[in-house]
């Protein structure tokens, strides 16, 4: 084994001994074709979408709320 590997097992074993585990999650491929359109295309959907500006002005409340850290 190398020691590379002996690094990654160690903290691999460390983390799991603090009650956490790995996780693996699928990810749009920024690079892929089409995807910077699609984005375009969704935010313009979004844009001027009423229940979207709710939202936004909601989280925006929320950002601004004292006590988060």
């Amino acid at each position: 084994m190398s020691d590379g590997a002996r690094r990654v097992r160690k903290h691999r074993e460390k983390m799991k001994a603090a009650g956490l585990k790995p996780v693996t999650i699928w990810v749009p491929d920024v690079n892929a074709p089409g995807y910077a359109e699609d984005i375009r295309r969704q935010c313009l959907i979004l844009r001027n979408d009423p229940q979207e500006q709710q939202i936004l002005a909601e989280i925006e409340q929320l950002f601004d709320a004292e006590g988060w850290k």
